[in-house]
């Protein structure tokens, strides 16, 4: 068995490589390892390839509750389908992995990351895409280049390198950063309110590591890789054919792209596609393969026009300058029964979200490897269904994107969201594209921002995104701001930047191109944080600040504190006492260890009355505090009364009357109801009361 292995020092740790001993079968396979963490990841590769016009990439990370010493906590005590965390990793993984392929690639490829072991200390996500690299790069596979990634937080104004989750939880910004040798391809994390320069910074950082990490995984394929298998380049398209597409079309196709609706403009462009192709087609022997080169050939006209447009003449192809920002009308309370809602629009893209507010029994359970709560009060899902785009399709629960892109907007908003002490709710966003057109995800952000004000969360500041574009042709380029979906799909970058006026909350960005200049890239994040302000801008025209009032359908949450020992009494056997007042008032109570008690309900009078009932229940005696209270029994030394329900005092015979009392029975019997006067509390909790004192105070 030869088993290779190759370290590296990152972030102060060794993060090891290894491949020979485990899953030998597969085209790559190797564990990476920091700390005690560890994830096998492998690759595999089909024979042949498929008639798609895509790379078949597919990528799934899964954790393993035994890697973290934990039982599933479903029915069936098994791991299911991929969880939140588990598709955001896989995404993570494949998005700098895919452009490192041949894009004529066609044969299926596969990565597994498999957790074998979980240490908070080393999260697994970037272990499993360093893994996922070296997996690849090692085997025969055509990877172009390896790619690495790491984590780096700030912490105190200090920027660290792959940090624990404890101290990811105290960090001012949070950014997973991948690249290669050459260049950054992805970044993705959250921030509070952090500037573009620390953001930079950081990238910076992370690029030092992640080229030791290359030339890690370069070693390893130096000591186990194998021969790549041969792949020929893409094919040349007809040389004659292409120029009589560019001769014939290029007039059409500027006429086609300077239509501004989108739909209008990809109808003018197929039906100039349509023309030119059956001119070329016309009389041909081959109608098939013609036609198939000629679409290629537009494709490549249509990217080309497109991007000449912009760069030498600063516009784009909806008519805009390169850092102008589409028309922005919102509006708020459009759900009657909603407890906030909002539409946000933004040229032809728009998402109708709505805002609800819940009690602690709402909040979302995580059970998540190194989950550091074990519930969430503020969630957000994001949902994209087919009519957005003018398409028909079935509709089978959220995929992918959708959970990266709500994922995306939640993390946006985490640093604004009030605690729990300023605002003692649970609350969730539902945002549903209306229509997309480009950058769907940072409209679902400023659309909850406008529910959540609508639903008066006194967030800490509005929140706004925006997706940036690049547009680079040898040493020149175009950055765009509010991209449309045609400028992300022929552009050279995509990143989405959300945040308040003061600094980002959260940051996204995919490249195409293998490198943005450092200088290139702070004048898109400065040019971003300009269109950002504006965005928010229009949206405090509409709603600037959160409302006064609640809607009257939202719960009303009145807390009260009850002493730990009496949170039994409040609960009852088998949590009869607690629900019977929840029925009495029609009201929902909660309470946890701490003694914290929520009462929530549309009805003020219906709370106090819960609340009434639940103080009455729980109460204590105080000393000196006069109580009208009922004979329980009676004894030769005095008598047992019962000031409120569960808490009985001794009224001794000497207690009893202002003059002597031979016989307790001579003043009081069972079932009288008598005023008296707590005297006294002993330390084991026994009540003494007066009968006597509380008579020279009614005389009074």
């Amino acid at each position: 068995m030869n088993v290779h292995t190759v370290s590296v020092d990152i972030g102060g740790r060794p993060l090891t490589l290894e491949t020979g001993k485990l899953a030998k079968q597969a085209a790559g396979a190797v564990v990476v390892r920091q700390n005690d963490s560890s994830v096998l990841v492998t690759a595999a590769c089909s024979r042949s390839p498929r008639p798609f016009d895509f790379l078949p990439l597919t990528v799934d990370y899964q954790d393993r509750n035994g890697s973290f010493g934990t039982i599933p906590g479903s029915f069936h005590k098994r791991e299911g389908r991929s969880n939140e965390r588990e598709t955001l990793i896989s995404r993570l993984i494949d998005r700098p992995i895919r452009p490192q392929f041949p894009k004529h690639f066609r044969n299926d490829l596969q990565i597994i990351a498999t957790v074998i072991s979980f240490d908070a200390e080393s999260d697994t996500d970037v272990l499993a895409l360093c893994g996922a690299s070296a997996a690849m790069h090692i085997s025969e596979l055509p990877m172009q280049r390896p790619v690495a990634g790491v984590r780096v937080s700030s912490i105190d104004g200090v920027l660290v390198v792959n940090p624990s989750r404890a101290q990811m939880e105290e960090a001012e910004l949070n950014l997973t950063v991948a690249g290669t040798a050459e260049a950054i391809c992805m970044v993705e994390g959250g921030a509070k309110e952090i500037s573009e320069v620390v953001v930079m910074d950081a990238m910076d950082l992370a690029h030092v590591q992640i080229k030791k990490i290359v030339a890690a995984i370069e070693e390893l394929r130096s000591l186990a890789g194998v021969e790549k298998m041969d792949f020929p380049p893409a094919p040349e398209l007809d040389a004659d054919i292409v120029a009589k597409v560019a001769e014939l079309g290029l007039a059409p196709l500027t006429t086609a792209l300077a239509i501004i609706g989108k739909h209008d403009r990809s109808t003018a462009i197929k039906e100039a596609r349509n023309a030119v192709i059956a001119q070329l087609t016309e009389g041909s022997d081959d109608v098939e393969g013609v036609t198939k080169i000629a679409k290629k050939a537009w494709q490549k006209l249509t990217s080309q026009s497109m991007r000449n447009t912009v760069i030498e003449e600063g516009r784009r192809i909806d008519g805009r300058a390169t850092d102008e920002i589409r028309d922005i009308w919102c509006e708020v309370g459009v759900s009657a029964r909603a407890h906030g809602s909002a539409v946000f629009t933004r040229g032809e893209t728009q998402t109708f979200v709505t805002a609800a507010l819940g009690v602690e029994r709402d909040s979302q359970r995580i059970d998540y490897a190194g989950a550091t709560e074990g519930f969430r009060r503020w969630m957000l899902t994001y949902n994209f269904p087919p009519y957005c785009t003018g398409e028909a399709r079935p509709m089978r629960g959220p995929k992918r994107r959708e959970i990266g892109h709500g994922a995306l907007s939640h993390r946006a908003m985490v640093p604004v969201i009030p605690t729990q002490e300023e605002f003692p709710y649970v609350l969730r966003c539902c945002s549903d594209v209306l229509e997309s057109n480009g950058s769907s995800s940072m409209a679902s952000v400023c659309g909850s921002t406008l529910a959540l004000l609508d639903a008066g969360v006194p967030l800490k500041a509005p929140v706004a995104g925006i997706a940036m574009g690049l547009i680079k042709e040898g040493d020149s380029y175009a950055v765009l701001s509010d991209i449309l979906g045609d400028e992300d799909h022929l552009g050279d970058m995509d990143f989405k930047v959300t945040g308040t006026h003061k600094g980002i909350t959260a940051f996204q960005m995919d490249t195409k191109i293998d490198s943005v200049p450092r200088e290139v890239m702070l004048r898109a994040m400065n040019q971003a944080r300009e269109g950002r302000i504006h965005i928010l801008d229009e949206m405090a025209k509409t709603l600037g600040t959160h409302r006064d009032d609640l809607s009257p359908h939202a719960p009303r949450i009145t807390s009260i504190k009850i002493k730990n020992d009496k949170i039994r009494d409040l609960i009852g056997p088998g949590g009869r006492t607690i629900r019977s007042i929840q029925e009495q008032t029609g009201t929902r109570v909660t309470v946890d260890d701490s003694g914290k008690v929520d009462v929530s309900s549309t009805s003020m009078e219906a709370a106090e009355k819960a609340i009434s009932l639940i103080r009455e229940l729980t109460q204590e005696a105080e000393i000196g505090k006069l109580y009208l209270g009922v004979v329980k029994r009676t004894v030769d030394f005095g008598a047992f009364v019962e000031i409120f329900p569960g808490t009985e005092g001794l009224v001794h015979i000497s207690h009893l009357a202002k003059e002597r009392v031979n016989k307790t029975t001579d003043v009081v019997n069972e079932g009288d109801e008598v005023l008296v006067r707590v005297i006294d509390i002993d330390k084991g909790g026994k009540v003494r009361l007066s009968r006597k004192e509380a008579l020279d105070d009614a005389l009074l």
